[in-house]
C-alpha cells in the first residue's frame, strides 16, 4: 500500500509536469520556467507522501547540502557523457558542423531538469528503496533497472536492444549511485547532467527521441554498435561499458560505507510476523 501511494503521488505529478511542458513546447524560456516548477512540485509531493505514508522526513531529499550534490552529480554526468562523445567521434562517428541553438539549449535545460528529477524519485526514491528493503540492494538494482530499461520501450525510436543498454549503463548505476550516496540529489545530477550534455550540448538522439537542438550543430554516422543508431549514443557500446564502470564504482564505495541492504530471511522457526531480519 505504501509503494502504491507513493507511486500514484509521483506518477501524478509527473503526469501533470509533461502535459504542461508539452503544451509549451517551441517556447524555450516557458519550457525553463515549466521544467523548474515541476522539479520543485515533484519535490515536495514526494517529499509530502513519505512524510504521510512512512511517518519519517524524507532525508533522501533533505536541503542541506543539496546544490553541492546536484552538482556533483551533474559534473559526473557532463563528464560520463563527454568521454562517450570522445571516443565516438575517435571512430568518426561524431561530426561537428558549427554553433547549435542557445535558446534550444535553454528549453533543454527545463525539460532535462524536469525528466531527471521526476524519473530518479520514482525509480530510485520509491521503486529501488522500497524493494530495496525486501530483496536487498543487488536484486532492487537488477529489477528496477530492468524495468526503467522497459519503460524506454515507449520512445519513438525505442528498440529492445536500446533497453537493455539503458537498463545496464542507467537503471543499474544510477541505483547504485544512490546506494552509495543514500541521498536521490547526486543521482538527479547525475541523470540530468547525461541528458542535458546529450540534448543541450552535443545535439544527439536521446532515448530514441528524435533530434535535439543543443548548443553545438551536429551529425552521427557509422556502425549502430558504436554510434547507437536511431536510439542515440546511449545505445552504444562505449555507453554501456561507461556505466557498467560507474556501476562497479558506486556499488564498491556502498560496500565500503556500509550501505548494501542484505536479502530479507525468514528465521527458522519462527512465525512469519515475528521473523527476524539478517
Amino acid at each position: 500500500m505504501r509503494l502504491l501511494k507513493q507511486l500514484v503521488a509521483v506518477v501524478a505529478v509527473t503526469f501533470a509536469g509533461s502535459q504542461a511542458l508539452a503544451a509549451v513546447q517551441g517556447n524555450a524560456w516557458l519550457t525553463l520556467a515549466l521544467g523548474v516548477l515541476t522539479v520543485v512540485a515533484a519535490v515536495l509531493v514526494y517529499g509530502w507522501v513519505v512524510r504521510r505514508t512512512e511517518r519519517r522526513e524524507p532525508t533522501e531529499v533533505a536541503r542541506a547540502g543539496a546544490g553541492t550534490r546536484i552538482a556533483r552529480g551533474a559534473l559526473i554526468g557532463v563528464g560520463m557523457f563527454a568521454a562517450v562523445i570522445v571516443n565516438i567521434a575517435f571512430v568518426g562517428g561524431y561530426h561537428v558542423n558549427g554553433l547549435g541553438s542557445v535558446t534550444g539549449a535553454v528549453g533543454l535545460l527545463g525539460f532535462m531538469a524536469a525528466a531527471a528529477t521526476t524519473e530518479e524519485l520514482l525509480f530510485r526514491g520509491v521503486l529501488f528503496r522500497i524493494v530495496e528493503e525486501r530483496t536487498g540492494t543487488w536484486i532492487a538494482m537488477g529489477l528496477t533497472g530492468v524495468v526503467f530499461g522497459l519503460m524506454h520501450l515507449l520512445n519513438p525510436d525505442a528498440s529492445l536492444w536500446g533497453a537493455v543498454a539503458i537498463a545496464i549503463e542507467a537503471g543499474f548505476m544510477l541505483a547504485a549511485c544512490y546506494a552509495a550516496t543514500r541521498n536521490l540529489w547526486v543521482p538527479i545530477g547525475l541523470h540530468f547532467g547525461w541528458n542535458f550534455a546529450a540534448g543541450g550540448i552535443f545535439s544527439v538522439v536521446v532515448s530514441g527521441n528524435g533530434e535535439s537542438k543543443g548548443l553545438l550543430d551536429a551529425t552521427m554516422s557509422g556502425p549502430a554498435l558504436l554510434t547507437g543508431g536511431d536510439f542515440g549514443p546511449e545505445g552504444s557500446l562505449y555507453t554501456v561499458a561507461a556505466g557498467v564502470a560507474l556501476t562497479l564504482v558506486f556499488m564498491w564505495l556502498a560496500h565500503r560505507r556500509g550501505h548494501l541492504v542484505p536479502r530479507r530471511r525468514r528465521a527458522v522457526g519462527v512465525e512469519p510476523a515475528t521473523a527476524t531480519v539478517s
